[in-house]
Parts: structure tokens; C-alpha cells; sequence
């Protein structure tokens, strides 16, 4: 779906309004996306190691997202040696799934026009 570029996942996602953007996908059970998404670009930019994959992608993990079998395994075998490229496409696998399913109802709704408030 094409977007205007201020009503873009990517604006959302990086900006302030990824609050309002953070309270529709706590709405409908899925905020974990938006953490992961956030927690690769946090990694990419960060010199230690994070837990990305024991909070996201590991099978029994507290806020696991939707990832397809093949991502999930071929992260499993990275995590002996990770890079900062690591969740690249872990981190894209989920974009792009909450550019196509939760972003277009959350521009629908009222929390994108709601004013920022603080949480």
C-alpha cells in the first residue's frame, strides 16, 4: 500500500508518533512488533549485545512476534557469532507485516488522530 510520507510505518515507527502508533498496537495484542522493530535499530547503532533474541524471536520468548520458520531457524544458527546485521531481516519480516496489516487499520483509527499524549 502507498502511503503519504508523513503517514508512512517507517515516520511511525521513528518518531513521536510511534506513541500513538504504540497504543494501537498494544490495542490489538501486537506493541511486541514495534519493540522489535526498535530494539534492531537500538542494536545496529549500540556497541554491547542485546537480548533481542531471547525477548523476541526465540520460541518460548515472553514477547515473541510472528516470524516465519525459516527467519526464526536461520537466527537461531546467527546467534553463536551475531553482527550488527544480525535481525536485518527479522527486523524487515515484521516492518513489512505491520505495514500491511496493522498499519493501514491503525491510519483508520482513532488513535492516529488523536493528539500525542504522554504515556
Amino acid at each position: 500500500e502507498d502511503f503519504p510520507n508523513d503517514l508512512t510505518p517507517q515516520a511511525h515507527f521513528s518518531s513521536l508518533n510511534g506513541t500513538s502508533l504504540r497504543c494501537f498496537l498494544r490495542s490489538e495484542l501486537s506493541e511486541e512488533n514495534l519493540e522489535l522493530w526498535l530494539a534492531c535499530e537500538e542494536y545496529k547503532s549500540a556497541s554491547g549485545s542485546h537480548n533481542i533474541y531471547n525477548l523476541f524471536i526465540n520460541p518460548d520468548a515472553p514477547r515473541e512476534v510472528n516470524l516465519d520458520s525459516e527467519t526464526r531457524e536461520a537466527l537461531t544458527g546467527l546467534m553463536e557469532d551475531p553482527t550488527a546485521d544480525t535481525f536485518g531481516e527479522a527486523q524487515q519480516r515484521i516492518f513489512s507485516l505491520v505495514a500491511k496489516d496493522s498499519f493501514p487499520r491503525y491510519l483508520r483509527s482513532s488513535y492516529s488522530q488523536q493528539p500525542l499524549k504522554v504515556l
